[in-house]
């Protein structure tokens, strides 16, 4: 079959691979119709490089149609149409029981001290063969996949895999308080996706940040004030001035380790990837850090005794951090992979309406071949051509 492999530093191509095969008694294999670059594609791209072999097969968020089932998968059968959460859980085990899917301990992968495997996202996760290909094999297909009923066309619910509960889950975890501010610094997939979610949930006042203006302009199509980036010197003083003076009551990171506004940060990483594999991870895990330039950002604007809530990836194992700002504003952080499968029974049902109330139909700007894959990530890293999310088709 055909996937999209990982070579090297910003090297990623289509190649032929072997077919994906019944392993486990509750494995299905799927037949992918319609996968996805995710933002956190990209920190494979470059910063979690140490972590990837040439060959590994790449992506997270995906759906098709199973092709075939071990004999313990239930009821899923051959035929059945479904999308499939980028984080591998078994739902029995205790933190599955506790709805922490994303730390489930059957398919933890302790060697590496992280949670549950995840799909097409390096050895730091089990290093389990992703969805940017024909095929896919799926472990715990007896739990993990979402089983779709209906004729909505794959984009209603290709991002149940992933962004959408993501963005749920950031929202839900911000806690705005009744007549509250979200601010979402990020309008990429997530953010975008999350000024919707929060917009649905009736919060009336969400204040988006970004500096790219086809998101800005996206954000504000959805009902959410926009600060662009570009145009003030202080993001947080700019979003004090927007709130009384005291800053918005709950801001969600939707940006993570990529971002920019720190080159000592940037200059870090960026020798630590290219170093040798060994010497790399040992950085990683030791001295490495991150960009945390919208971290630091939403610490110092939330209001005091606020949330800020962590979408964005983050990596780094000795991160500073404001400790003093942190304790004296009181502020709480919430923060994780996202539990996909704890989000999906709600966000299905609100899916399946007659109505796209989320708009995530209209969410990609671009679809192409999987065969174009290639091009497509180095035009979704650059924000070129307007790109906010690419769909790819095997």
């Amino acid at each position: 079959m055909r996937a999209l492999t990982w070579q090297g530093l910003g090297d990623v191509e289509v190649k032929d691979v072997p077919d994906p095969a019944i392993e486990q008694p509750t494995d299905a294999v799927v037949r992918v119709t319609s996968t996805a670059i995710c933002g956190s594609d990209l920190h494979l791209y470059d910063v979690l490089a140490p972590y990837l072999r040439p060959g590994d097969v790449l992506g997270h968020e995906f759906m098709g149609i199973v092709e075939e089932v071990g004999p313990e998968v239930g009821r899923l059968q051959v035929g059945d149409r479904v999308v499939v959460p980028f984080n591998i859980s078994c739902g029995t085990c205790w933190m599955c029981s506790r709805g922490l899917f994303a730390q489930c301990e059957t398919t933890q992968v302790r060697e590496q001290g992280s949670g549950a495997a995840l799909f097409g996202y390096t050895s730091l996760y089990g290093s389990v063969p992703g969805g940017q290909a024909e095929f896919v094999r799926v472990p715990h297909a007896d739990f993990g996949p979402v089983w779709l009923d209906d004729v909505h066309p794959d984009e209603r619910y290709l991002y149940l895999s992933d962004i959408l509960p993501t963005a749920w889950q950031g929202v839900e975890y911000a806690a705005v308080p009744e007549g509250g501010t979200l601010a979402v610094i990020g309008l990429g997939p997530v953010g975008q996706l999350a000024v919707r979610v929060a917009r649905h949930q009736g919060i009336e006042r969400v204040i988006g940040v970004d500096l790219v203006d086809e998101r800005l302009g996206l954000a504000a199509a959805y009902g959410a004030e926009v600060v662009d980036r570009r145009s003030v010197d202080d993001v947080a003083e700019a979003l004090r001035d927007l709130t009384d003076g005291r800053g918005p009551d709950s801001v969600l990171d939707a940006v993570g380790m990529e971002a920019h506004g720190n080159p000592v940060a940037e200059a870090v990483i960026n020798v630590v990837a290219r170093s040798p594999k060994p010497l790399a991870r040992k950085g990683i895990e030791t001295v490495g850090i991150d960009r945390l330039e919208v971290l630091h950002t939403s610490i110092d604007a939330v209001r005091r005794g606020g949330t800020v809530s962590l979408s964005g990836v983050y990596g780094g194992m000795a991160d500073p951090m404001p400790m003093m700002q942190l304790f004296d504003k009181g502020v709480q952080l919430r923060m994780g992979q996202c539990h996909v499968r704890r989000w999906t029974p709600e966000l299905h049902q609100l899916l399946s309406g007659a109505d796209d109330v989320l708009g995530v139909e209209t969410l990609a700007t671009h679809r192409v071949p999987l065969e174009e894959a290639p091009e497509a990530y180095r035009m979704f890293r650059d924000k070129t051509d307007g790109c906010v999310k690419v769909v790819l088709q095997p």
